[in-house]
């Protein structure tokens, strides 16, 4: 989905948290060379009317601390080096924030100041209701304010969590409060590569970061006509980056990026007003793509837990066998996949083996409370390679009464997964047959008890030819939305496409058995690329061999040309009559 261009003109109002100081008030002041906007700049320092008379010209620190000191005991207040270090930041605070007001009034914009805190919600409501009788409604948020905490996991306390927790994730719910993300045309917000990466001492920055990148994509598809970008930046050549953490970045070879540069990156990923990219990575890797785990480590075992419900999946509607939500075997693929390329940034699920339905899952009532997904890493020895075993399971409901104890496990589906830093070159398939010699439409075998899917897997337009030997389709990607995607948002591994794919044994069993058939296992299979919604493109299935009871087949995915989308070896299905009966009355319900 493109985004509308959107219009940033001097009749915009910008609400902007953190803008006075640091990198957010440089980028405030190339904004406001470009837009000539206005600028309500969020910050929790106080600000005076105006600098004390006795600092007037004065900027060496040494000097300033005297006078400091001398005013102190004029006042009969304690010249402590706490009350003098006070003052002097506060005199600090002053000078950068009227320096910032000045910069943005002569690049060409207007600046308005607000002290405030924006984990206050309450008082950003009262303050800004205020400013925006002066400066009119609020078009525009670049949501700037941060804080660091950095701490090994085990030395964080409740506070440091907060600290920097709050600034980020409490800061936008508490600004989208005040200003509605209808009323806006753009959001931008300034997350980190450390959300993206992860980095060691910063899991409450990260996680923060995280939220803000997850939140923007929920705005942008709720709010359409709002330009959203979540940029994840890496560390600036000032700001937060101190010279331990600037150290730190030299010896992992991690860039900084120049305050200037960065202030002018943001107006160029502004000025993409068509580009559909909300979440966008700027400077280095926090980590290379062998990162995700230490290679000379021991082999790990991890475990991931996952709820399920039939509200939350809307396309298992159209998944229904014997009456009962069933969920797609190719989705239990796509679950496991998506979890070990988030457990392993950099890494891309290539090829897999061994794929086995062992119990499948059926949203009833005995849909357990919770899934488990084990991860056991097999071999990571070669470079940007990985292999894992992955398992889904979950337990039975507890028992009651004189049976009362904890629930029996319970396996679903077990896969090996390759995973790979760069996705080898997209071969070709050389047998294709493409000729229509016995072709006859797609549609009816939705309707005729061939298949029970509904329209969310509905993607075979027509079967070209058919013998007992193989089976070619014609079909077109299904465009589902992702709202109606659920709990298996379409990333990497395509499951509507993939349940097409192997659609093609469904109909070839019914074509020569005229019996139903459901999936068991595939010996292997590998993803390359996934065509576009709406794309044509064809599913050929080679039979390996065939009884009353099962078939054997390997399926390949590709285009005219014959570049291969995705290939199935080894797919296996059971065939009986009595599947027949359950698809019928799938089609009814």
């Amino acid at each position: 989905m493109n985004k509308r261009a959107i219009s940033l003109t001097p009749a915009g109002v910008w609400l902007v948290s953190g803008g006075a100081k640091g990198v957010t008030a440089q980028c405030v002041i190339r904004l406001a060379r470009q837009y000539r906007a206005k600028f309500i700049l969020l910050g929790r320092s106080a600000l005076a009317e105006s600098e004390p008379a006795w600092a007037h010209g004065i900027s060496d620190e040494a000097e300033l601390k005297r006078r400091i000191m001398a005013i102190l005991t004029e006042q009969g207040k304690k010249a402590t080096p706490v009350n003098i270090k006070k003052e002097f930041a506060e005199l600090q605070s002053y000078r950068v924030i009227k320096s910032t007001l000045d910069a943005v009034t002569a690049a060409g914009g207007q600046a308005f100041y607000c002290s405030v805190d924006v984990t206050n919600r309450a008082e950003l409501t009262e303050k800004l209701g205020n400013l925006t009788r002066q400066t009119g409604p609020v078009t525009a948020i670049l949501h700037g304010a941060g804080n660091l905490a950095d701490k090994l996991i085990e030395q964080k306390t409740e506070h440091d969590f907060e600290t920097v927790y709050a600034a980020k994730v409490d800061g936008l719910a508490n600004m989208l409060a005040c200003v509605p993300p209808g009323q806006l045309d753009t959001l931008v917000l300034f997350s980190s590569a450390a959300g993206f990466y992860g980095n060691p001492g910063q899991a409450d920055y990260a996680l923060a970061n995280e939220i803000l990148n997850k939140t923007a994509y929920l705005i942008q598809r709720k709010y359409p006509n709002c330009h959203v970008i979540s940029l994840n930046w890496g560390p600036w050549d000032g700001g937060m980056v101190t010279p331990a953490l600037r150290a730190m970045f030299a010896e992992r070879n991690i860039d900084i990026i120049p305050i200037d540069s960065g202030a002018q990156m943001l107006v160029d990923e502004l000025e993409r007003r068509n580009s559909a990219a909300v979440q966008v990575l700027i400077g280095s890797a926090m980590n290379s793509p062998s990162g995700g785990f230490d290679p000379v480590a021991p082999l790990a075992t991890l475990r991931v837990q996952r709820t399920l419900s039939l509200e939350s999946n809307p396309f298992l509607k159209d998944h229904m066998i014997g009456g009962q939500a069933v969920l797609p075997t190719v989705c239990a693929l796509e679950w496991m996949g998506n979890t070990v390329e988030q457990l392993y940034p950099g890494y891309t699920l290539y090829r897999v083996e061994n794929y086995r339905v062992l119990k499948g899952i059926v949203f009833d009532e005995n849909l357990a409370p919770a899934y488990t997904v084990e991860v056991k890493e097999v071999d990571k020895s070669v470079q940007g390679q990985l292999v894992v075993d992955v398992l889904i399971s979950s337990l039975t409901r507890p028992g009651t009464g004189a049976s009362s104890g904890p629930g029996k496990p319970r396996y679903h589906y077990n896969v090996r997964i390759h995973l790979c830093s760069q996705t080898p070159a997209v071969p070709c398939y050389e047998y294709a047959d493409l000729s229509d010699a016995n072709a006859q439409p797609g549609a009816p075998l939705y309707t005729n008890g061939t298949l029970f899917h509904g329209p969310s897997f509905q993607g075979v337009r027509r079967v070209l030819n058919y013998s007992p030997q193989r089976l070619t389709l014609e079909c077109e990607m299904p465009d589902v939305s992702e709202s109606m995607q659920g709990q298996f948002l379409v990333q990497s591994f395509n499951p509507f496409l993939a349940d097409v794919e192997f659609q093609s044994m469904v109909i070839w069993a019914r074509l020569f058995y005229g019996a139903g058939s459901l999936p068991l296992r595939a010996q292997s299979g590998e993803h390359y690329r996934t065509p576009a919604a709406g794309e044509k493109f064809y599913v050929s299935l080679e039979v390996q061999s065939h009884s009353e009871s099962s078939l054997v087949a390997d399926i390949i995915a590709h285009d005219a040309a014959g570049n291969i989308y995705s290939r199935v070896r080894g797919a296996e299905v059971t065939i009986s009559v009595q599947l027949n009966r359950l698809f019928t009355s799938a089609q009814v319900a």
